[in-house]
């Protein structure tokens, strides 16, 4: 196969729709905040993207039946907004690949006319979290009253080490290409899951995209890492990661 190769799955018509990044990162935030819009929106599926970037393997669903490993877009109508949902179970395996696939994702994002565009993600804090707070970085300064209107926090020097992956790849090179971008991190310890970082994210996306989420299924898998999050809490007792080993990957 190419490098890259797209499969055009379906071209509905979407009215202005907002690009909504959310591949693997820390606290898998912006992969669970992602695919719980598609839950709640009955995404349907448009394009697959496969590359040789991504891990040379298949998923294998319940019936056997295995599926190379790729990237999907999915439209999703909500009450307020068009969305173009971005997902995966993984990113590029090298600098030039991420490189590559993002300019792929944002060409696909401009042929359905996409011209602003949300990465999602998690900052780790190496401590359990009691309140989330969701931070900000954007490709324009003029996207800052909004974000922070809708309780987005901007602090300097953070996120530690930057934004790498496509996440920060969809405010660098979109900003270059005149895309609104804007990165939704939520706070997260680093350790686990966390869906509760995933809720406050969205809840960022509800205010600014004037959209109404239900959370009940986020709740559900919140609760199942209570036991784990109480072994957590145990665990740091133990020594401090150093702030130097806490960097975004999103």
């Amino acid at each position: 196969m190419d490098d890259i190769e797209i499969d055009a799955v379906a071209t509905p018509e979407l009215d202005d729709p907002v690009l909504i990044e959310g591949l693997p990162g820390v606290g898998h935030v912006g992969k669970l905040a992602a695919e719980h819009l598609l839950e709640e929106f009955d995404g349907e599926l448009v394009r697959r993207v496969y590359a040789t970037e991504f891990p040379p393997q298949v998923s294998v669903d319940d019936g056997g039946v295995a599926a190379l490993t790729c990237a999907e877009f999915h439209a999703v109508e909500t009450d307020g907004a068009d969305l173009l949902v971005l997902t995966g179970d993984h990113q590029a395996g090298s600098n030039a690949g991420h490189y590559r696939l993002t300019s792929t994702f944002l060409d696909i994002a401009e042929e359905f006319g996409a011209e602003r565009a949300f990465a999602l993600g998690g900052v780790p804090t190496g401590e359990l979290v009691e309140e989330y707070t969701v931070l900000g970085a954007v490709s324009d300064a003029d996207l800052v009253d909004d974000l922070e209107d809708a309780g987005v926090e901007f602090r300097a020097d953070e996120p530690a080490g930057g934004i790498v992956g496509v996440s920060g790849l969809v405010l660098g090179l979109g900003g270059r290409r005149g895309v609104e971008a804007a990165c939704l991190m939520g706070e997260t310890s680093g350790y686990l899951v966390d869906p509760k970082s995933a809720r406050a994210v969205l809840e960022v996306l509800e205010t600014v995209l004037d959209m109404s989420v239900d959370y009940e299924s986020l709740e559900d898998r919140a609760e199942e890492m209570e036991e784990v999050v109480g072994k957590i809490r145990e665990m740091q007792e133990g020594p401090a990661v150093p702030d130097d080993d806490l960097r975004y990957i999103g």
